[in-house]
């Protein structure tokens, strides 16, 4: 066996080990070889048998199980015994009509003393079963959301929205030319700012590739929720941007709503481990909100940063001008 670094103390490493199975919701007993006798157990262990941690000393399982799971438990102790090394068996128990599947590990403790004592450590192996299935499927998921961002870059060459948002001077662009057109013919549009909630702690705690797989989503479930009418910009790495055009503020608030659902269902997986993001959005339409497009920006910040305020994951609505006042 690997001997012990000297700089650990093995009076502190018991009651370390103890603790580190207790969190990792493990059961521990110890019990006298000579009798089968519980000398002590931790709380998991207390719960699985059904009675209190003071209850269970001085009694044998075959005082605390049905005699079936005893005389199961009672043999895999005396083959543990009998090896006299670390032994490893499953058993399978019904508990409240379901069946439970459990790990178990033993060692004898002081062999070669007048008293010695049988270790033994308990696992659901459920959990191990649930966790492992767990990661299967976050594995899935990020393999499918890679081939997905294939996919999205093939079509891209064919479809005639390109996938790309269109960078901020473009956006203006057309912004501009929805303003006069609307002035022309009188008609509305909407202008609708973005902001993903908290991506400077994500990135913290995750990384920049977590940030890009983030913007990334966010553009994919912009064009999944406007038309291809509508132009969407990306302004910065949390900032986004859509002119929704010809429709005005209720209708616009209403797709836009759709889209903070979708935000905030969405699930994400990098490096097997799973996260999510929401986002907070502004509307101003033209000219309910305002009758020119310095105006509307302005009003459309404004509400971006009422939602934002008021703790994020929400869409605010900008003030609507009614004769020349403002009511929300």
């Amino acid at each position: 066996m690997t001997q012990l670094p000297p700089s650990i103390a093995q009076d502190e490493l018991a009651p370390a080990l103890l603790a580190s199975m207790q969190a990792s919701g493990a059961m521990v007993s110890i019990k006298e070889v000579s009798s089968g006798r519980y000398l002590w157990a931790n709380a998991a262990m207390g719960g699985f048998l059904g009675h209190a941690l003071d209850a269970l000393t001085g009694r044998t399982d075959l005082d605390l199980m049905p005699k079936a799971d005893a005389a199961v438990v009672r043999a895999a102790d005396q083959r543990a015994l009998a090896t006299g090394q670390l032994s490893a068996d499953t058993h399978h128990f019904e508990r409240g009509g379901h069946q439970v599947e459990l790990l178990s590990w033993r060692v004898v403790l002081g062999a070669d003393g007048p008293a010695p004592q049988l270790l033994t450590v308990w696992r659901n192996d459920a959990q191990a079963g649930l966790e492992q299935r767990l990661q299967q499927a976050l594995a899935q998921i990020e393999r499918q959301q890679t081939a997905l961002d294939q996919v999205r870059q093939q079509q891209s060459q064919t479809q005639d929205r390109p996938t790309e948002l269109f960078r901020r001077e473009h956006f203006e662009d057309q912004l501009r030319r929805e303003a006069a057109l609307a002035q022309r013919e009188g008609r509305e549009f909407a202008l609708v700012l973005l902001a993903v909630d908290r991506l400077d702690q994500l990135q913290q705690q995750r990384g920049p590739a977590a940030a890009a797989r983030v913007a990334d989503s966010v553009s994919h479930l912009m064009r999944g929720n406007t038309r291809a009418m509508d132009v969407l910009s990306q302004l910065g790495p949390d900032r986004f941007a859509i002119l929704f055009s010809g429709i005005g503020l209720a209708t616009a608030h209403a797709r836009v709503e759709q889209l903070r659902r979708a935000c905030a269902s969405e699930v994400l997986v990098l490096d097997g481990e799973s996260f999510g993001f929401e986002i907070s959005a502004g509307v101003a339409s033209f000219p309910h909100s305002a009758d020119s497009l310095s105006a509307l920006s302005q009003a459309a910040i404004r509400a971006l940063n009422d939602a934002r305020q008021r703790g994020g994951n929400r869409v605010a609505l900008a003030s609507i001008q009614l004769g020349g006042l403002t009511a929300r």
